[in-house]
């Protein structure tokens, strides 16, 4: 079984940083992709990066592309998201979540595991 959790959300202000973590239960992770994903309330589930464990290889939604930053820490199994100059519409449930295989994908129904999710919050 894999357990996945996340932490790093809380309250800040546009334009703020934040870095997001997602701690990985398992210990060999080569054949997982993982991936973070948010929903706002009233909204679906959507997409924002994901990262095959195995090469570091990287796929973004667009929209996120050059604020949004995953990657991988193999020694402490874990997976970040950095997040710069966070805007209004970036408020939301963040979650982590992995899936068997090596293909980078960016659905939510093709992951098999998910976090609890962490709240990031950004309010003027």
């Amino acid at each position: 079984q894999v357990q996945l959790v996340e932490s790093g959300g809380g309250l800040v202000q546009p334009g703020d940083s934040l870095r997001l973590s997602c701690a990985v239960s398992r210990r060999t992770f080569n054949s997982f992709v993982m991936g973070w994903f948010r929903q706002a309330p009233g909204k679906e589930r959507e997409f924002l990066a994901a990262i095959r464990w195995s090469t570091g290889s990287t796929y973004y939604r667009d929209s996120v592309k050059g604020r949004f930053t995953i990657s991988r820490d193999n020694a402490q199994n874990t997976v970040y998201l950095q997040m710069n100059s966070l805007k209004l519409e970036d408020t939301a449930v963040y979650y982590c979540a992995a899936a068997r295989g090596v293909v980078l994908r960016d659905r939510a129904t093709e992951y098999d595991y998910w976090g609890q999710g962490t709240q990031v919050t950004v309010s003027s």
